[in-house]
């Protein structure tokens, strides 16, 4: 898995653990945000989802209980995997945490090797396409250790912005990917880009894959994003 590709949102109130712990992610090379406040992590995830969120039970504003309510009832971040990271260890707390829609619940104090271990073990069973090697859809294969692409036998040289737009488009075929989404999967940056910069991206990605006439497989959903389908 590209682990520098993932990104990591933590919503911690407690200033000393967020630190330790967002040192320990980048070091296994995830890309971290880091809020202490439950309105603050509602308006990051809103303006573009995490792969997954690390959730503190106790946070100003909005309490992890109620904003995994909320992210649960959002089409886009109904499936966001989430652990949920409180010093509530009673059992009673534990089945409401999982009862809200949590995917893991890890009770203070942790050691971070074994936060890290239980964060991939979500991202495996809720991504699993990051851990192959190849991904096809199509006729359309990508080679993610080679970063090459071939449609119909044929390869295709892709620029790697464009590259990493089909990956985020094949990983999950049918869905529609918000242009916020794509830009934190294809960019990977936390310089400001408009819209425009997908939609150059992706008319830039459809040139190459539809060169000799081949059918555009990418969707454009108006006010929405776009998506990878065989039914266009």
């Amino acid at each position: 898995m590209a682990q520098n590709e993932t990104y990591i949102l933590l919503a911690e109130d407690e200033c000393g653990q967020a630190e330790v712990l967002k040192y320990n992610l980048e070091e296994e090379g995830f890309r971290v945000r880091v809020t202490s406040n439950g309105q603050q992590a509602l308006d990051l995830i809103q303006d573009g989802v995490p792969d997954l969120l690390i959730l503190d039970w106790m946070l100003p504003e909005i309490s992890g209980i109620k904003l995994m309510q909320k992210l649960r009832k959002d089409g886009e971040t109904k499936s966001l995997p989430v652990i949920m990271l409180t010093a509530r260890g009673e059992e009673d707390d534990r089945i409401r945490g999982f009862e809200v829609g949590v995917d893991d619940y890890v009770v203070k104090p942790y050691l971070p090797s074994e936060l890290i271990a239980r964060i991939k073990a979500v991202l495996r069973r809720s991504r699993p396409e990051l851990h192959e090697e190849k991904l096809s859809f199509s006729g359309i294969e990508l080679d993610l250790s080679k970063l090459r692409v071939k449609r119909d036998g044929t390869a295709i040289e892709l620029a790697s912005t464009e590259f990493r737009l089909l990956r985020a488009l094949m990983s999950n075929p049918g869905r529609v990917f918000s242009r916020n989404r794509l830009i934190d999967l294809a960019w990977s940056t936390t310089t400001y880009l408009e819209d425009r910069s997908v939609d150059v991206g992706i008319k830039r990605l459809r040139k190459a894959l539809n060169a000799g006439g081949k059918a555009d497989l990418i969707r454009t959903v108006r006010s929405e994003g776009y998506s990878i389908e065989n039914d266009i």
